[in-house]
């Protein structure tokens, strides 16, 4: 297992996901006593990150995200021709809790401006990791009908074809990782998580939402296998293997306290946007008041999958400081060190 608190550096370039993914079908903290995360180096690491101001869901949100990626240099060179899969938050069966899953008038807006930009096809995916009736999932979120509206496929990753390959980056005890075949499809992954507390890993935003792609029928529901991997390690390793294009954070409406499925809504009025999403989700942290160098999964990215030191991060759109929030966090001793 791979030393997660010594310095580490880039990792060299290495071949596209859907090469990674083709060839692996073919082969069938120590921290210190205030629990701050030891800084490692990210020399030669750097990303952009956006952050957005969308104050309700009513909003022109279509025109929001097309400023925000156009800021990023992330247009139509880099989606036309593409096969586009959206990874939206649906934790949970609710019309009541919009703080819950990631609003899906967000989700239409983002297929809206990847149509426009020529992507060959768009497709929402998703692997539920509580209740089993997607159908019922779909249509308590609000998500459903959008999707028919807007002609939208929908793939149930947790019944999904199954592509099996070695855990590269290891930060788990887990030999194989077997991840949906709709990853194969997949031009750009795309993850469009909830801004979230989280009442065991901190918080759950970008990189945490890729739990999802991860098939129920492998690691069983609520994707028991890699909660007993080790969340923190299961997030660096589903991240490693699937390289995600681009995340987009639904902070309009976000969670506070018990996350990601108990806590109450918090009006944060932003949408964070960038293509490395341990930056995104440092960012993310900053917004929600929540030092990224104390939250487990982050500490161990730095350096490894991306940055998190903000001279690292070049920001853009709006300033951090004139739009962050204190996120409650749920009162427990484990969660005590997030703040201390």
């Amino acid at each position: 297992m791979v030393d997660p608190l010594v310095s580490g550096t880039p990792e060299p370039a290495r071949p596209s996901r859907r090469d990674f993914l083709m060839g692996a079908t073919t082969l069938a903290v120590g921290a210190t006593s205030a629990l701050v995360y030891k800084k490692v180096a990210e020399s030669g690491w750097s990303a952009d990150v956006v952050v957005a101001k969308a104050a309700n869901y009513d909003l022109d949100l279509t025109r929001i995200v097309r400023d925000g990626l156009t800021e990023l240099n992330f247009g139509p060179a880099q989606v036309k021709g593409k096969s586009v899969l959206l990874k939206p938050n649906l934790v949970e069966p609710s019309k009541s809790a919009p703080q819950i899953n990631t609003n899906p008038v967000l989700v239409r807006s983002v297929a809206e401006v990847f149509r426009s930009w020529g992507a060959r096809e768009v497709f929402v995916a998703e692997g539920q990791g509580h209740c089993r009736d997607t159908g019922f999932v779909l249509e308590q979120s609000g998500l459903g009908p959008i999707l028919g509206r807007e002609k939208l496929e929908f793939v149930d990753l947790n019944h999904d074809d199954i592509v099996s390959k070695p855990n590269r980056l290891g930060f788990t005890n887990l030999s194989w990782l077997h991840l949906p075949a709709s990853l194969v499809r997949a031009d750009l992954v795309v993850s469009l998580p909830k801004m979230k507390t989280h009442h065991w890993a901190g918080v759950t935003l970008a990189m945490k939402n890729l739990f999802g792609v991860m098939p129920g029928v492998a690691y069983g529901w609520p994707k028991n296998v890699l909660h007993h991997a080790g969340i923190p390690g299961s997030i660096l390793d589903i991240n490693a293997a699937v390289q995600p294009d681009l995340a987009i954070v639904d902070g309009i409406i976000g969670m506070e306290g018990d996350g990601p499925i108990m806590g109450t809504s918090r009006n944060s009025g932003v949408l964070v946007m960038g293509t490395n999403l341990t930056a995104v989700d440092a960012t993310a942290s900053r917004l929600m008041e929540i030092d990224p160098y104390r939250v487990q999964y982050l500490a161990l990215a730095s350096g490894r999958l991306g940055p998190i030191a903000e001279p690292h991060i070049r920001q853009r759109g709006e300033p951090i400081a004139e739009l962050a929030q204190r996120f409650a966090l749920l009162d427990h001793p484990s969660l005590h060190y997030l703040r201390e």
